[in-house]
């Protein structure tokens, strides 16, 4: 049980589609690419390395041989699956409905963009000829 929370978790924090940090890291690198490349290639540099330490770390604590000094120990109780289990639904639901968390922080980016002067770009394409286009196919 211990081993499937840390490796959920340890995915989560590589911003695993699906998961909580995945559309925030997404929509980040999104717009660092778009405003200089080279900063968002060592910001993807960055991340493949803390891919590798986190799944070294998983692999190193999770797998292989019980060390002697550890054997006795069990694994988590009801009470710290129950401690533990609302945040790993929060991390999930979010991950796929991320909607709550973005409506809260739009205002402050909103004043933000204001306050330096810059507006936020259109799509590419508008919502309502993307509609359009799906109804006449």
């Amino acid at each position: 049980m211990l081993a499937g929370i840390f490796l959920v978790a340890g995915l989560s924090s590589l911003s695993l589609p699906g998961l909580s940090p995945f559309i925030s890291e997404f929509l980040v690198l999104l717009g660092a690419f778009t405003h200089n490349p080279w900063y968002a290639s060592f910001a993807v540099l960055g991340i493949v390395l803390a891919a590798l330490y986190i799944l070294l770390m998983v692999q190193r604590t999770m797998t292989g041989p019980t060390v002697p000094a550890v054997a006795g120990f069990k694994d988590l109780g009801v009470r710290e699956v129950t401690a533990v289990a609302p945040l790993l639904i929060l991390i999930v639901l979010l991950g796929f409905y991320p909607k709550p968390l973005t409506s809260i922080i739009n205002p402050a980016v909103h004043d933000t963009l204001q306050h330096v002067g810059v507006q936020d770009p259109a799509p590419a394409v508008p919502a309502q000829a993307g509609a359009q286009e799906e109804t006449a196919k």
